[in-house]
């Protein structure tokens, strides 16, 4: 037997590639499966509307359950079983994610169509001061929420870091750690009031006055709600750190003191500082709090210690909640109050994302 009749004929055992292709499992074209999905969309929007008047998230469901039913019929047919069930599963998750994307997307353009009457100059830089009626602006209200998120992150974050590296570096599973484990878990539940009545409570026993508001009251409780939030982060990043850099240092005869400060830490920066952004985001939001520990004022306090204090969140719920005359004129402020916060919100997740990768270890030479 010579060399050339060992070698493989390229086209495979039938000797051409025609009669390989022809053993091809066939499937659905993506002709034909654009078809179903319009077909189904068509079918849903005619059922709706003929049942009662338009509405996106009835034709989402009635259009995924007839695109989903002829899909699988057609796969079923063309594919077999296995590619029939493979495109059902496919559409039932694409369902889902359209029906989680529709409060969201509904929330926004409702929020910006709302918005954007009273987005103007005077908006950002005038107070309610002496408004009665149409004008006035969010200036105080933005002060306030600044004063007080940054007392806020100046209580909390040093606090969820240090408690994060005891629990990772130090605690070693001792009582202490689980204790504080524990606490940790209970006040990541708890809700926003009880932070409220807690931060009341304890200014009423230090100053003898049941009704004190101030700023430095609300940057209390907004710590309650945002030390858990640093502490669980922080600790799930440092957890993330290879030990092997930390037996290196050790190896080197760094202590551990230094070794957390010059290597764990820069080593889990990034993440430690987006999920703070994302914790300041969370608690910069929150209404029930604010409302019984730092009241709502008209004008503008820049003193934290003494005084109602406005924030935004704050400051839409009055406007809306208070309703003048005309009406209109309030309800605009505060949705224009709310679009502004949705804005900060934004623009710190954005922000967030940016620490992520600017601070992330450089990988590679």
């Amino acid at each position: 037997m010579s060399a050339t009749d060992l070698k493989t004929d390229p086209a495979g055992p039938a000797g051409s590639t025609d009669s390989y292709s022809s053993i091809k499992q066939p499937t659905l074209s993506p002709a034909v499966r654009l078809g179903i999905f319009i077909g189904a969309v068509v079918v849903g929007f005619a059922v709706v509307l003929g049942l009662s008047s338009y509405n996106t998230l009835a034709v989402i469901i009635v259009a995924a359950l007839v695109y989903m039913v002829v899909i699988y019929i057609a796969s079923r047919i063309v594919e077999g079983q296995r590619h029939a069930v493979d495109r059902l599963v496919t559409g039932m998750v694409t369902t889902f994610f359209l029906l989680a994307l529709v409060p969201l997307v509904s929330v926004a353009m409702t929020v910006i169509s709302e918005g954007y009457k009273r987005i103007d100059g005077e908006f950002f830089t005038s107070s309610m001061r002496g408004v009665i009626g149409a004008g006035g602006g969010i200036m105080h209200a933005l002060q306030g929420t600044l004063i007080i998120t940054l007392i806020t992150s100046l209580i909390s974050i040093p606090i969820g870091i240090f408690a994060a590296i005891y629990l990772v570096e130090y605690g070693n599973g001792n009582r202490i750690s689980r204790a504080l484990t524990f606490f940790v878990d209970v006040m990541t539940g708890i809700p926003s009031i009880v932070a409220g009545l807690f931060a009341v409570a304890l200014f009423a026993s230090l100053t003898g006055d049941a009704g004190f508001q101030a700023g430095i009251v609300g940057s209390i409780a907004l710590s309650v709600l945002m030390i858990p939030v640093v502490v669980r982060n922080t600790e799930e990043m440092l957890r993330l750190v290879p030990n092997e850099l930390r037996e290196a240092s050790y190896a080197l005869g760094v202590p551990k003191w230094l070794t957390i400060s010059k290597v764990v830490l820069p080593t889990a920066i990034a993440g430690i500082a987006t999920g703070v952004t994302l914790a300041i985001a969370r608690v910069i939001g929150e209404t029930a709090p604010l409302l019984i520990t730092a009241g709502y004022i008209p004008g503008v306090n820049l003193n934290p210690f003494s005084g109602q204090m406005t924030t935004l969140p704050v400051f839409s719920y009055n406007q809306y909640m208070n309703r003048g005359i005309p009406p209109e004129a309030y309800v605009e402020r505060a949705w224009s109050a709310a679009l502004v916060l949705i804005v900060v919100v934004m623009i710190l997740n954005v922000l967030a994302r940016m620490i992520s990768k600017y601070f992330a270890p450089k990988t590679g030479r």
